[in-house]
Formats: C-alpha cells, structure tokens, sequence
C-alpha cells in the first residue's frame, strides 16, 4: 500500500513540472491630462497699465541762499497764477543791495571825473577805461542784487496744484533748492506707461486711446497719445508712450489706470495659444511640448513662443490648431510613449 501512494506521488510531481509558465501582464498606460491648441484674435487692440502725471510738474525755489520766513501753502493747495506760496528773510540781500548801490554811485562818480581830466590831457585813456569798466560792473552788481530781492519770493507760474513742499520755515536753502514743486493745471494731465520695443513701434501719434482708472469708478475718459519714447528705459527696456487727458477734476497724480489703444500695424489676426502647463523648459523664445498623434502616442516638439497672456501662451510656430498636448506625467513621459488621453 505504501509503495502505491509513493509511485502516485512520483507521478503528480512530474506532472506539476511539465506545466505552462503564466505571461506577465502588460503594462497599463499612462492617463495623461491633454488640451486642444486654440486660436484667439490677436486683436489691433494694445492694453497696458500706467499712472496718470501732470504734464508739466515744475520745482521752484529761490534764486539765492537764505533762510525761509514762511511758506504759505501745503501739499495737495490749489493756487491761482501769482500767488505768493513762499518768501525768504531779505535782511542779507537788502543790505548786498545798499553796498552795490554806493559801489556803483562812487564807480559813477570816479568814472565821470576821469572823464574830465581825461578831455583836459591829465589821464591817460587806460585809466578811464579801467574806471568805465568799473563803473558798469558796479551797476552790473546793483541788477543782480535787485534779482536777488525780487526773487526772494516764490510765486506761482501758473494755476495748478502743490505737489510737494520740501522745505519748512526757518529752514536756511541754498540757492536753486526745489521748495515748492507745483503742477501746472495749464499744460493738464498725462497716462504715462511703458511698453516693450514691439507694441511701441505700433504705437502711432495722434492715436486714439482710452484710459479706465478704477478710482473713477472704471468710467472711461478719453485722450489721445501725444508722445511715444525715443529711448528705452536702461533699467526695463521699455519705451514710455503718453497720452494726453482731458482737463478732469477728478484725476490726481498717480492714479493707476489701463489704457486701450489701437495698432498702427493692421487689424486682427488668429494666433495659436496652449495653456502654460503644456510649455516645457522655456528659454530664449523656444520651449517643448509633448503632442499627441492619432494614436495616442506623445512626440516631443520644439516649439517658438511669444507673450503669456490671461489666456495662455502664444505660439509662433511648432503646434497649430487642433493638436492635442499634454499638460502632466512629464516626469514620467518620454518620446514615442503611448498614453490614454483625459480632457482637461
């Protein structure tokens, strides 16, 4: 009986080593979010930030050094033309002004008795010479003494606004220090803002723009571009364009606002766009993409692009319309993978 269970058992173990080995199972693939390359309008249209300045936002002082008695007028005044904002102590000047005029009466006096003696053969025409020109420095003197008072006293050009009042009384200035710094109403307000050196060249004088100030409750006001940059800013690389507003009230000085104008270069076109995270490696206007065939297979493609917008990246070249790209599993994703492709 032993005997027939051992040769049974024998006969089971053969059996078990001649089988079929299973096959390993395939590998799944990967799901893959994809989206489809759109087109937009690349509108005639220009949209940029900026600030709104007066137009013309001049420093006035005083033109010699001395201490201030008072200064009338606070940051933020309106003024009307010839209203007196600041005045210096004249006490130093009047005095230099007494000193030259009795330089100046005995250079007169000197010059018109050597006159005499000179007619009559008793000086030599150096000498009168040398008096005349002493004489007309003198008056030369008593003029810019008298500059001097008149000026001791800061009057508005213009009807405008104190933008900034940078000294106090008793304070002692030099000559040519900014006191007042006042904002011309009669040359109006400016939108500055920068653009880059390709919008700028589309950007023509006399355009038409509008500018939105979210402070005004984004009413629209009107202008038009009145000066665009010669030279870029050596710190942006930008060019800054103005555009001139109409007389407003309501505008102040550094107001933040969006101008809309339009290009001088054509009108509207289709560009082709890919959300920001299909774009792989970007640098110097090239990126890759990963775009799907019709197999559901991924190629890496090199790609030109242009400006991000709200929207998505613009594409110079490399993808149109229609294609398919990835947007994930880039870290597990390599050229000629095939994926299952899920909609954003």
């Amino acid at each position: 009986m032993v005997q027939r269970y051992l040769v049974l058992a024998a006969l089971a173990l053969s059996g078990c080593t001649g089988a079929e080995p299973k096959a390993p199972l395939a590998a799944k693939p990967l799901s893959v979010r994809i989206a489809t390359v759109g087109a937009v309008d690349a509108a005639a249209e220009i949209q940029v930030v900026g600030t709104a300045l007066w137009r013309v936002e001049t420093p006035l002082g005083f033109t010699s050094a001395g201490q201030i008695v008072r200064i009338t007028v606070n940051e933020g005044d309106r003024v009307r033309r010839g209203q007196l904002l600041a005045v210096l102590d004249t006490t130093p000047v009047q005095a230099e002004l007494v000193a030259a005029e009795a330089e100046a009466r005995r250079a007169a006096s000197e010059a018109a008795r050597l006159s005499v003696l000179f007619r009559q053969g008793w000086v030599t025409k150096a000498r009168l010479e040398a008096a005349q020109a002493g004489a007309q420095s003198s008056a030369a003197a008593v003029k810019a003494r008298r500059f001097a008072l008149d000026t001791a006293r800061i009057v508005a050009p213009s009807d405008g606004v104190v933008l900034a009042r940078s000294a106090e009384p008793t304070q002692v200035v030099a000559a040519g220090m900014p006191v007042i710094t006042l904002g011309e109403a009669r040359a109006g307000f400016v939108f500055r803002a920068p653009l880059n050196d390709r919008l700028a060249a589309a950007v023509a004088l006399g355009s038409p723009a509008s500018v939105i100030f979210q402070a005004l409750s984004g009413e629209a006001v009107q202008g038009r571009v009145q000066e665009v940059g010669g030279k870029a800013n050596r710190a942006t690389g930008t060019f800054d364009i103005e555009i001139a507003l109409p007389s407003d009230v309501r505008i102040r000085s550094g107001m933040i606002g969006t101008a809309r104008l339009m290009s001088a270069q054509g009108g509207a076109t289709r560009k082709p766009q890919v959300p920001p995270a299909a774009i792989i490696a970007p640098r110097a206007g090239e990126a890759l993409v990963y775009v799907l065939d019709a197999q559901n297979v991924v190629r890496l493609r090199k790609v030109r692009i242009g400006e991000a917008t709200d929207s998505g990246v613009d594409v110079i070249s490399g993808v149109g319309p229609g294609d398919r790209v990835a947007l994930s599993g880039f870290d597990r994703l390599k050229d000629g993978t095939t994926v299952i492709p899920v909609a954003r």
